[in-house]
């Protein structure tokens, strides 16, 4: 064990925790308003939300680092008015795991939310509550379990993900090299005692959020 550099390990569980809380900050609201207001354009940003999902995750990379890198208007402006670069660093890496994780967190809640009683909310209305009153004290208690759902799946994409890290923020030992970068570096190192220590984390990582996700499933049918 004294080899094993434990690094990867920290970075990927902060990097994972900082992408999931974005993912709750602005997924949740979207997740809402997709819910509450059908219609085309509804239907179209809910597809681009979802692009993630089915692209190549180096393809997915391949646009952020287009977009984000020092040549572009983004990277340009970020480096020049305030310093900050985006890619090949631990910010790239929280971008990326937030972009790979944040359609499971508005698939899962707006699914949740899409079958709330629209009477409930209208009583509350009648009842002089605001919109923000009534998402908050009605609509997230009883989705909760979906919504949790979509945490915990969120949390265990961003955990997981390899192609559009390794794209945005590259494998730099102790700054970038995250838990799947680190266990495929380590097998081409024929470091197997590395390798075999992060996937035994991240097999009971995957294994714990599976049965998290299948209970609260459960619970969801039951009501």
């Amino acid at each position: 064990m004294d080899n094993i550099n434990l690094f990867p390990l920290f970075l990927s569980f902060r990097v994972a925790f900082t992408a999931t809380f974005i993912g709750i900050v602005c997924g949740l609201p979207l997740a809402y308003l997709l819910s509450r207001r059908p219609g085309r354009l509804s239907d179209f940003i809910d597809t681009l939300t979802n692009l993630p999902v089915v692209l190549p995750p180096t393809v997915l990379g391949y646009y952020l680092l287009v977009l984000l890198g020092r040549n572009s208007w983004p990277g340009k402006f970020l480096e020049e008015q305030f310093n900050i670069m985006i890619v090949f660093t631990t910010t790239g890496a929280v971008i990326a795991a937030t972009v790979v994780s944040i359609p499971y967190m508005i698939k899962a809640s707006k699914a949740a939310l899409s079958e709330i009683n629209e009477d409930y909310l209208n009583a509350a209305r009648l009842l002089g509550r605001t919109e923000l009153n009534i998402f908050v004290t009605i609509m997230v208690p009883i989705a909760w379990r979906g919504i949790i759902s979509g945490i915990t799946m969120s949390f265990a994409r961003a955990l997981g993900d390899f192609g559009t890290t390794l794209m945005v923020a590259g494998s730099i030992p102790d700054k970038t090299l995250t838990m799947p970068i680190a266990i495929y570096d380590s097998l081409q190192a024929g470091n197997y005692n590395m390798a075999n220590f992060l996937v035994l984390i991240m097999t009971s990582v995957a294994v714990a959020v599976l049965y998290i996700v299948n209970r609260l499933e459960k619970k969801m049918k039951k009501g």
